[in-house]
């Protein structure tokens, strides 16, 4: 993810920021944690040769990489669908080839997200929910990425939008422009938006843009992209802070997280991601959580001297 890059982060502070007053109301209507929770650890691709070897078994085709990549994670931001919307046969083969816990979080279709009216009149929306539909209990969340320019003025295009979307597919949005993260009564319409129709908010975690790390909670799921550096020492605390947080939340009520490692070119996506669900293990233990396992290595060819 170039979004939010540094040079250095070396003066970077890295605090989560403090919970928003605005958490308060979705927070009290859960009553507390009296159901199963699951926070599902993925990352953003499923297509790495260079996991071969260590995730991944040596020699495989590149057409079973998902079949692998589902027995290491159990979600992933599905970027295939930003490009294009899937047919049938491409979703039945997402589902036959991974396991009962994966859940798949695609992401909306370009031509849907940065059209003008958010793809309201082009009938390419009902076609990527009829495909949507075809997962069942595979959906984990769908996500929008609104592009860099859609600004808090633009609330009203998106609420239109989001009267449109199916209330049984789960939503989150995506938002870049630092319109939606001041002290204005556009940034609240914006919260207050996705509130009302039940939407998440996406939370990013990146160095050059401390700002998309809100915090704010509109609906009971969390989805959050975290963009490491390489697991530099930060990484690692960033994850603890992280994983507080998450356990606060589930004992206040959210059941459902969506947590996806990035780190460069996505080479080290799955080392963090066994940070993060063994940290999970230790202080969540009564959530769920799958993570990663590195492969044993192969046996050493032993010589004749």
């Amino acid at each position: 993810m170039e979004f939010g890059k540094l040079p250095s982060i070396d003066r970077v502070d890295f605090s989560l920021p403090s919970e928003p007053a605005g958490n308060a109301h979705l927070l009290s209507g859960l009553n507390g944690n009296g159901g199963e929770g699951h926070i599902y650890l993925g990352a953003t691709g499923y297509n790495m040769k260079p996991w071969i070897g260590k995730w991944y078994p040596a020699g495989i085709r590149d057409r079973d990489m998902l079949l692998h990549y589902g027995r290491q994670f159990n979600t992933i931001e599905h970027n295939t669908t930003h490009y294009r919307v899937p047919d049938e046969t491409m979703v039945q083969r997402w589902i036959d080839e991974t396991p009962d816990d994966f859940r798949f979080c695609p992401k909306i279709p370009q031509r849907i997200s940065h059209a003008h009216d958010l793809g309201l009149h082009s009938g390419l929306l009902e076609e990527f929910l009829m495909r949507m539909d075809q997962l069942q209990v595979r959906m984990g969340c769908c996500f929008i990425q609104l592009p860099p320019n859609f600004s808090a003025s633009q609330v009203p295009a998106l609420n239109r939008f989001l009267r449109k979307w199916p209330g049984h597919i789960p939503l989150a949005v995506e938002v870049r422009h630092s319109s939606f993260f001041q002290q204005t009564a556009a940034a609240e319409a914006y919260f207050d938006c996705l509130s009302e129709h039940k939407v998440c908010a996406v939370i990013t975690d990146v160095a050059g843009r401390r700002d998309v790390c809100h915090m704010r909670l509109t609906a009971p799921r969390v989805m959050v992209r975290f963009v490491g550096n390489g697991l530099v020492p930060t990484d690692y605390s960033r994850i603890n802070d992280w994983v507080d947080r998450l356990g606060y939340w589930y004992r206040e009520g959210i059941n459902a997280f969506y947590f996806f490692t990035h780190e460069p070119d996505n080479l080290l996506a799955p080392d963090l991601a066994v940070y993060t669900g063994e940290t999970i293990n230790k202080k969540i233990p009564e959530i769920s959580c799958r993570w990663p396992e590195a492969l044993p290595e192969p046996p050493k060819q032993g010589t004749l001297f």
